[in-house]
């Protein structure tokens, strides 16, 4: 699907439609257009990218890879950005990813994906209701789409923050190894939001720069503000990912203690029930002459004797503080 705006900055009007627009728009310089192109056909894509708005080959080649880390790369009337955005159904840690590809020149944004962006789609019906200002440009109509891709990123990152305070105080209430997996899954989860933090910190870093052509003075300061929030993600995914570490060693620390507790119960009543049965088993023996067999308190005897033995042994663990 392909879908189009139009803004002529002359006459201030706006005309929405499809490929169409397309011969209006290379008619008209006075015109800049903003093209979606939404799981179109690869070559019909290809064909319009290279005769309408003639972008390079490699930068399409790249844009239409099924996968490629983010990217950022100047031309010479242009600039071609690739992003790792959010799918339609992420809301949590357990997110998934789609390439979102940008080329954004004075005259035209053209963004392209193959799966349905929540990001896009939210800008392009505020654009539709007149809450963005076309005259700022292409470049700002870009910087409306990467802020929303940015701000779902929070989103997310911002709501693991409660729940591993909520793990903290089940761990000590009542550790399981679902917790455990929880976390580990988590602490993956935040490796590959660091890994993309990073791409999005260092293209964000060149695109806020003073010298880039691309960027008017004015809108130095709107890609600076993504930038500082892709920084303060990429601080907090790794603050959570340490808090994630210690929140496990503590588990298992917590787990081995628990584990010391089990072997010392064990260890006490080994130690206690071994003397009694080497008792019972010297005398269960079936030799003819035992002595004290023929002694007549001698049961007595035995019993007073193995009371005594765990009498002694308790009152030493209680000594040793085992009990």
């Amino acid at each position: 699907m392909i879908r189009t705006m139009l803004y002529n900055s002359k006459t201030k009007e706006t005309h929405w439609g499809d490929e169409q627009l397309l011969s209006e728009w290379e008619n008209n310089p006075d015109v800049w257009i903003w093209a979606d192109f939404d799981n179109e056909n690869l070559a019909h894509e290809k064909a319009l990218f290279k005769k309408t708005f003639n972008l390079h080959d490699l930068a399409i080649s790249d844009a239409q890879s099924k996968r490629h880390p983010p990217k950022l790369e100047a031309f010479n009337k242009h600039f071609f950005l690739l992003l790792s955005g959010l799918n339609k159904t992420s809301s949590d840690i357990n997110f998934g990813t789609l390439p979102i590809s940008f080329f954004v020149s004075h005259r035209f944004l053209v963004t392209r994906r193959v799966l349905e962006s929540v990001s896009i789609d939210k800008i392009w019906k505020e654009a539709n209701s007149g809450n963005i200002d076309f005259s700022k440009g292409s470049t700002h109509v870009a910087y409306m789409i990467l802020r929303q891709i940015t701000d779902r990123y929070t989103n997310i990152v911002l709501g693991l923050e409660n729940r591993l305070e909520e793990i903290e105080d089940e761990m000590f209430e009542n550790p399981c190894d679902a917790l455990l997996e929880e976390l580990l899954g988590y602490n993956r989860s935040l490796k590959k939001l660091r890994r993309i933090f990073e791409y999005h910190q260092h293209l964000f870093q060149k695109l806020r720069q003073k010298d880039n052509s691309f960027i008017e003075k004015n809108e130095y300061h709107e890609f600076n503000d993504i930038f500082e929030h892709t920084e303060r993600l990429a601080s907090l995914t790794m603050l959570y990912k340490e808090l994630i570490d210690d929140q496990i060693n503590g588990y298992i620390s917590i787990s081995t203690h628990r584990l010391n507790q089990i072997m010392k119960v064990l260890t006490i009543v080994t130690v206690i029930f071994l003397p009694l049965t080497l008792m019972v088993g010297i005398y269960g023996m079936n030799f003819e002459y035992m002595p004290e067999l023929k002694i007549k308190n001698a049961y007595f005897v035995m019993l007073s004797i193995m009371t005594f033995i765990v009498i002694s042994l308790l009152f030493t663990f209680r000594k040793i503080k085992w009990l």
